[in-house]
């Protein structure tokens, strides 16, 4: 059996292999056929590019007239070129404020001059720190040197000359002109010298009031356009469009393709291209997929990552091309938020980086669009994290938007080409792909692992709640089982945390590991109350075996009952791997006088398969470890200790953690991690005293105790010097017990998956 298992198991390994080559070829050919064909669907049919020179005499082949959008364009720029640009009424609104800013200045002018305790130069250096007019040395020491009457005239009089000014349309392009106009305004009355004065200051607080209207000098240009006649051209057969060593114009190119005289033009190097980026992609592949056999394994995983990457590259290639504003809309970033939320953070940025290469082949400025996409990916998809909230959307898309608008600061702007009002486009485009790669991916990622049956985050939470309906039913039908199953999950919590494995997944995978004992809870001794008789009494040891082992495919109907995801369903088939359930087997031995030849082993032995992920393999020594401890209750370190390694090492050698990733550190971690928990769990108690026991001081007690003695010792009270008696209880030595459906199979030193409780009569430490 175990040879058919293993050719089987041959088989399937060489059909997965099979079957992923096949899909890396076919991602390839689409690959390659999503970044060329587009370019030869698109590609103008030219043999001459705008700015080339004409190598030979190009004639008309027939005659020919034609409106000429090139020409007529020309037409209508030059009309629009010629209104000038409309300017809106002076703003009153602006003459107000910059006489309150005046008036806002020459009271701290005053106040400076006032300032008893200040010297001069302290004035003066007061005077400098004015933010919204500058003042000359000179001019600052003369207004100081004014008398109080006098600078109350020049105050009175600054106020009344800006708003003369500033009655009168001021623009732009007209400002100096208004400045220098202000000192025939200043009243004869005031000296000339501190006429200048005042004019300094008034033209400090003098700025435009009518600015250029946008929209209505477009519109009045878009009129010019509009009365611009079309030009027309005509060509005679025989005439000649282009001749010989001619720099070859717009309108030229025009004309040529009225005629249909351009060839098309495929040149091997743009297939080159191509092809040498396809295989760049693939060796990428290739060599991640070499270093991590979880998507080896899952070709399902592996599909899905194919076809969303391959929808949003051809998604790319057909909607960006020829376009300015779309490569910076295109929420590229949702690829990798999905990928991260229904997989894990490293895919998600382990996938970008050559999707974000192949979306941006070709195009113009490869490299700024390349580190565009990049790095809206990788910082959407750390900000999003492990996606355990709606809020990790949120937060995702914000820092996408951020991302990019920084990545059009960092890439775009530099470039003297572009304007303000296309840097303002870009930032605003990078604000909607941050909102809208958050919406998509929130949206798919819900519809993918609803169809797929995929775990994510926000699913885990879910399933992990205790108002959980199969969990409700575990802890109603099987309360000693719920219980065992809370105390698995802590520790393989634990030790996923410790070693870098999902700690989420693994907690829910525990609590749902062993929901198939709800089908006969009272054959597990963690569900059996005391003094209830134990059903495994009188059973032959196959019977008995096959109700124990019968929990796994209970478990797994549950499970496809309450649509649990495939990945929860692994920790139900492997939480047990291909263990034997040894009480039974060696019970059956035992009955056929020591001859194993005539039992069949495969009568006791669990269907499997072995844990094929770290988290499965976890569950199974966590489950394992708290099912042996359950029924040896060890009292102290050590033998919480001995009871961890000897069943850690027994799934190890028994080669069930041969099909996970699992290391010699990670074991080493994963033991220390399960005793110092344990030893929280397992401590020794004191058990109350009792009224009819012996007296002894508790000095004398302890000392005839030896460590780990303490189910052995008779029940006495104790006397402690300074407080109340307490007894030490003897608790049930690990001999007596028995094996009769507990959780731990094949341990050895106690069969978990068989043994009983202690006597419910006997008191515990």
């Amino acid at each position: 059996m175990s040879e058919q298992r293993n050719q089987s198991e041959s088989w399937t390994e060489a059909w997965r292999n099979w079957i992923l080559v096949a899909l890396l070829v076919a991602a390839a050919l689409i690959v390659f056929l999503a970044l060329y064909l587009p370019d030869i669907i698109n590609q103008a049919p030219v043999s001459l590019s705008e700015g080339d020179v004409a190598p030979v005499d190009i004639v008309a082949p027939v005659a020919i007239t034609y409106e000429s959008e090139v020409l007529t364009q020309d037409r209508q720029e030059a009309a629009a070129a010629l209104v000038p640009a409309v300017y809106t009424f002076p703003d009153p609104s602006v003459a107000r404020e910059e006489v309150e800013t005046l008036n806002s200045t020459l009271n701290y002018i005053t106040v400076v001059r006032e300032d008893e305790f200040a010297t001069f130069d302290q004035k003066l250096t007061d005077l400098a720190a004015l933010r919204d007019i500058q003042l000359t040395q000179e001019t600052a020491a003369r207004i100081l040197d004014l008398s109080p009457t006098r600078w109350a005239v020049l105050t009175a009089e600054a106020v009344d000359v800006l708003e003369q000014v500033m009655r009168n349309t001021i623009r732009e392009n007209r400002l100096e002109e208004a400045r220098q106009g202000v000192l025939p305004l200043v009243s004869l009355s005031i000296p000339l010298d501190q006429a200048e004065i005042v004019a300094e200051i008034v033209a400090a607080f003098i700025v435009p009031n009518s600015f250029v209207d946008d929209q209505l000098t477009e519109a009045a240009r878009e009129r010019a356009r509009e009365g611009a006649q079309p030009v027309v051209r005509s060509f005679v057969a025989g005439e000649l469009i282009v001749d010989s060593g001619r720099v070859v114009t717009a309108a030229d190119l025009e004309a040529l393709e009225r005629f249909g005289l351009q060839e098309p033009e495929y040149r091997w190097q743009d297939l080159a291209g191509v092809i040498g980026l396809v295989a760049i992609v693939m060796l990428y592949l290739v060599l991640y997929l070499r270093f991590d056999p979880f998507l080896t394994r899952e070709i399902k995983s592996l599909v899905v990552f194919g076809v969303l990457a391959l929808i949003f590259l051809i998604g790319a290639r057909l909607s960006i091309p020829g376009r300015t504003v779309i490569p910076f809309l295109y929420p590229l970033a949702a690829f990798s938020l999905i990928i991260a939320a229904l997989y894990g953070t490293r895919y998600g940025i382990a996938f970008a980086v050559p999707l974000s290469i192949l979306v941006a082949y070709d195009l113009p400025d490869p490299l700024a669009l390349t580190m565009y996409f990049l790095l809206t990916c990788i910082i959407g998809t750390l900000a999003l994290g492990s996606a355990q909230r709606i809020s990790g959307f949120i937060w995702a898309g914000v820092a996408i938007a951020f991302a990019a608008s920084m990545a059009v600061l960092a890439y775009v702007v530099p470039n003297p080409t572009v304007d303000l009002v296309g840097v303002a486009t870009l930032l605003g485009s990078g604000i909607l792909n941050g909102i809208a790669s958050a919406s998509i991916a929130f949206l798919v990622t819900f519809i993918i692992a609803s169809i797929l049956g995929l775990v994510t985050p926000l699913r885990l939470l879910e399933l992990s709640r205790p108002d959980n309906p199969l969990l409700q039913y575990l802890l109603r039908t099987a309360p000693g089982t719920y219980q065992h199953s809370l105390q698995v999950a802590n520790l393989a919590e634990q030790a996923a945390e410790g070693i870098g494995a999902d700690a989420l997944l693994t907690r829910v995978g525990a609590l749902y590991h062993d929901v198939g004992k709800t089908t006969n809870p009272y054959f597990f001794i963690e569900n059996q109350p005391p003094g209830f008789e134990n059903p495994h009494e009188g059973l032959e040891p196959e019977e008995s075996a096959a109700i124990i082992i019968q929990h796994v495919p209970d478990g797994l109907v549950l499970a496809e009952k309450h649509r649990l995801p495939d990945r929860i369903k692994d920790f139900i088939r492997e939480h047990h791997g291909t263990m034997v359930t040894r009480y039974q087997y060696i019970s059956a031995v035992n009955r056929a006088d020591g001859d194993k030849s005539v039992v069949d082993m495969n009568l006791f032995q669990y269907p499997g398969p072995k844990p094929q992920s770290r988290e499965t393999a976890l569950v199974m020594l966590a489950d394992g470890c708290e099912a042996r401890a359950r029924s040896e209750i060890p009292q102290s370190t050590e033998q919480v200790a001995e009871l961890v390694n000897n069943v850690i090492e027994h799934r190890r050698a028994n080669g069930q953690l041969d099909d996970t990733d699992l290391t010699t550190r990670d074991l080493k971690i994963v033991t220390e991690l399960f005793i110092a928990t344990m030893r929280g769990f397992y401590h020794p108690r004191i058990v109350y005293p009792k009224f009819d026991a012996p007296t002894l001081p508790a000095s004398t007690v302890l000392a005839q105790l030896e460590p780990g003695d303490s189910q052995q010792a008779p029940a006495v009270e104790v006397i402690e010097p300074d407080g109340p008696s307490a007894k030490l209880a003897p608790g049930p030595a690990s001999e007596n017990s028995k094996d009769t459906g507990s959780d731990a199979a094949g341990d050895g030193a106690a069969e978990p998956d068989t043994l009983t409780s202690p006597d419910p009569s006997t008191p515990t430490a």
